[in-house]
């Protein structure tokens, strides 16, 4: 679909793969619970069976955090810990979702894509008009991407068990709050179109 555009947000090692930082902790609970590396994989294979194109985000900072706010909540403890620093392994795409060479590349520095992020002229110059979009975390990424979406007059659509929190409760709260920007469905009942 020439108009389409599945977006995969911060699926990334240091966030969600079992040897990254958070795959040892609570949002890796949520990862293996939700079956998220699965599902996405599977909507990933529907979309590009579809003609989908497809567009990972990442989250990254240089070698030195210069981008990095250090009195972000969020983000202040990359540079302690040593995380999101761009190429490295922790930044790369979880390897089971078979990121293309043709996929896009979108990589950001704070929370929304669409923040001095390539996505909104990459948006443009493909004549998309809806955005299919999953990813970690529900409450950060996939809303700011939902939000900032539907303010730019986008079709937002979310494939929720393609989606987790650090809780489920944080996932349910997050989801209930979507529900009146974008059209919820699954990996499994997705139609893309």
């Amino acid at each position: 679909m020439k108009d389409s555009i599945y977006l995969v947000l911060d699926m990334e090692n240091d966030l969600v793969h079992a040897d990254g930082p958070n795959g040892k902790a609570a949002y890796g609970e949520q990862v293996n619970g939700r079956r998220i590396i699965e599902n996405t994989r599977e909507a990933l294979r529907k979309a590009r069976a579809a003609g989908l194109h497809i567009g990972f985000v990442r989250v990254g900072f240089s070698p030195d955090y210069r981008e990095c706010p250090p009195e972000s909540p969020i983000f202040s403890g990359a540079r302690k810990n040593g995380i999101f620093k761009l190429g490295t392994w922790g930044t790369e795409v979880h390897p089971d979702l078979g990121m293309q060479p043709g996929d896009f590349d979108i990589v950001k520095h704070r929370v929304s894509p669409f923040y001095s992020t390539s996505l909104e002229a990459i948006l443009r110059a493909k004549g998309i008009r809806r955005i299919y979009c999953s990813g970690m975390s529900t409450n950060a990424v996939v809303q700011a991407t939902v939000r900032d979406g539907h303010d730019r007059d986008y079709e937002m659509v979310v494939l929720e068990d393609c989606c987790c929190a650090l809780s489920a409760e944080e996932h349910e709260q997050s989801i209930a709050g979507l529900k009146r920007f974008c059209r919820l469905t699954s990996s499994q009942d997705v139609v893309f179109e």
